[in-house]
């Protein structure tokens, strides 16, 4: 199979036209794109200093179509050491809207370009709005975005500045993402969450940590989790570079989630194949905050297919590890700096060495987070 032959594919197994503007199945479930033959080096574009470097990898039509894009990716991975473990950092907070959604979201902004699509509805805790509403400005699509009334400020006013109409919506994330599926009647769903393109783009990240350890894969990943798109990023992204035979093994996937709400967690733990209903506590670390991921038997199926694990970080732990970073040069909100305390419990673990390496994302900038930080 190349590329350009990939279908779309729900969890009853049935098979979707990959140009079709769906962002579910006909039986309520998530679409994934069939496994691609992924690339290798030889095939990145180097003239191009940005994730579309890695456009080959890309299913069709997105390696015959202009892209809408902002200059996504190609971030920073910067060592830091931590209790003796040299761990790669890898900076998205360099993104043009300040996360690691900008990759997924420019690579579905083209897409809903392409289709026609000229009116959004998303739902977002805050980085995935933004990024829509950035990307959706430069295609000259309106963008409608349902937030939790407890987001963050700044990323509000950042969705607003771009001309997104936003919408305070009271009650949980998993509230609002759930009464943005009730609305998706009146505009196109193009949920960062569902929309099967997104994870396209953020599978570029894979790649672009093999481009960056000299075309060599790291042993583990560590990452923040809400909804698990990194988790299903990296595992597709390094799956298809272990097909091509670009690399000799697909790292283990490492997943950090606060303790106040770690549905992810709680179901490796207990050995179950998809997440069950509770009712989780706020957290500072808002990116993470989702009850029910749509793609949460995915996500731990991943998991556990690279004999990875996840972790769980107390709420007083989060604070001081922004302020811990900070320190080191590196300013990013509590959903990012999880990662410090959750390496720390994966070492006493002996989930990770010395001998290991491991690459980190740090998924978004403090300066989204501001209000939260005044005590760090």
């Amino acid at each position: 199979m190349t590329a350009q032959e990939a279908s779309l594919v729900d969890r009853s197994g049935r098979r979707y036209p990959a140009d079709q503007p769906r962002w579910r199945g006909d039986d309520g479930t998530p679409l994934v794109f069939e496994a691609l033959p992924g690339i290798g080096r030889e095939q990145i574009d180097t003239a191009i200093n940005s994730q579309w470097r890695y456009r080959a990898a890309l299913p069709n039509p997105l390696a015959h179509i202009e892209p809408v894009t902002l200059g996504e990716g190609r971030t920073p991975l910067i060592t830091r050491t931590f209790d003796g473990i040299d761990v790669g950092l890898k900076v998205e907070s360099m993104n043009p809207t300040g996360s690691f959604k900008d990759r997924g979201v420019a690579v579905m902004t083209t897409v809903l370009r392409h289709q026609g699509i000229d009116r959004a509805l998303e739902d977002s805790s805050g980085n995935g709005g933004s990024s829509v509403a950035a990307y959706c400005a430069a295609a000259g699509i309106e963008a409608h975005i349902l937030v939790p009334a407890a987001t963050s400020p700044n990323k509000v006013v950042q969705s607003r500045l771009h001309g997104a109409h936003i919408e305070l919506v009271s009650g949980t994330r998993q509230e609002v993402a759930d009464e943005a599926v009730l609305r998706a009647e009146t505009a196109f769903y193009a949920s960062h969450n569902w929309h099967p393109y997104f994870l396209q783009g953020i599978k570029l990240i894979a790649y672009e940590m093999w481009e960056d350890l000299g075309f060599r894969a790291p042993t583990a990943v560590l990452v923040p989790a809400g909804a698990g798109s990194l988790v299903l990023g990296c595992a597709i992204g390094f799956g298809e570079l272990h097909r091509a035979g670009a690399i000799e093994h697909v790292p283990r996937i490492l997943v950090s989630q606060p303790q106040n709400c770690c549905p992810l967690v709680t179901a490796i733990e207990q050995g179950r194949d998809e997440v069950t209903e509770h009712q989780w506590s706020t957290t500072a670390a808002e990116g993470t905050a989702i009850a029910k991921p749509v793609r949460d038997r995915e996500v731990l199926q991943a998991i556990r297919d690279t004999r990875g694990t996840a972790v769980a970080v107390p709420e007083d732990e989060l604070l001081p590890a922004v302020g811990e970073l900070a320190r080191a040069g590196l300013f990013v909100e509590p959903t990012s700096a999880q990662i410090v305390p959750a390496l720390r419990r994966l070492q006493a673990a002996g989930e990770v060495t010395a001998a290991d390496t491991v690459v980190a994302v740090l998924t978004g900038s403090g300066l989204k987070a501001g209000h939260l930080l005044t005590t760090v």
